[in-house]
């Protein structure tokens, strides 16, 4: 797949790194020439300027993308990429900060796909959503273990159990869990799983699949 992430700041650069080892061809955005000289020294195409205009996001190559990440610092510039993307059929993803009032999520939430911040495992969920999967591994912590995200979908086994009762045996187990659009947190003992949660798990390499039949079918 091909994504175009605006910003090479803590973020976007960890998610450009995720999505590159995973096999995926990013091209980043920065209007800061020493990021941009940071990512070209890192391997990435990387295009100079304002990531919100339209000239540039066509240099990163926009026409060809499956999405589009929204990742700096600057909801506006984030917004305005992600506007853009949506005019060349792209999947969108916009980082905002933690602090937003109700109404300015929700506006900025009916014109993307989705909405992270830094709160929301940062880089992990950001890649997550521009994947736009429902089960993603999304990196390595040890030589055995991975960290991995999951949404859970209609159907899935674990709707209606309680998440601290989710037993992954030795292959794993649950951290953190979120509702659609809400930061993960340690999930409260009485917290019930429903369509469209979101897990944070942490899991044996050579258990995913196995992981996967177990809380998704």
């Amino acid at each position: 797949m091909k994504f175009v992430i605006v910003g090479y700041g803590r973020v976007g650069s960890r998610t450009a790194r995720v999505l590159r080892e995973e096999g995926h061809d990013v091209t980043v955005v920065d209007n800061n020439d020493k990021k941009v000289d940071r990512a070209r020294d890192e391997g990435f195409e990387a295009v100079l300027g304002d990531g919100g205009t339209e000239s540039v996001l066509r240099e990163a190559g926009v026409e060809g993308a499956d999405a589009v990440g929204g990742l700096t610092g600057d909801p506006n510039i984030n917004f305005a990429a992600c506007m853009l993307g949506k005019e060349y059929d792209c999947r969108t993803v916009m980082r905002i900060s933690e602090d937003y009032r109700q109404e300015i999520y929700e506006r900025y939430a009916d014109d993307v796909d989705e909405i992270i911040y830094p709160e929301r495992l940062g880089a992990a969920g950001a890649k997550t959503a521009l994947l736009g999967g429902d089960f993603n591994a999304i990196g390595d912590l040890t030589d055995q273990l991975r960290l991995t995200t999951v949404t859970v979908p209609d159907g899935a086994p674990i709707v209606g159990d309680h998440v601290a009762n989710i037993d992954l045996g030795a292959d794993g187990r649950v951290y953190a869990h979120g509702r659609e659009r809400e930061p993960m947190t340690i999930p409260l003992p009485g917290t019930v799983v429903e369509p469209g949660d979101q897990l944070a798990l942490l899991t044996e390499r050579n258990a995913l699949e196995r992981v996967r039949s177990k809380l998704l079918g």
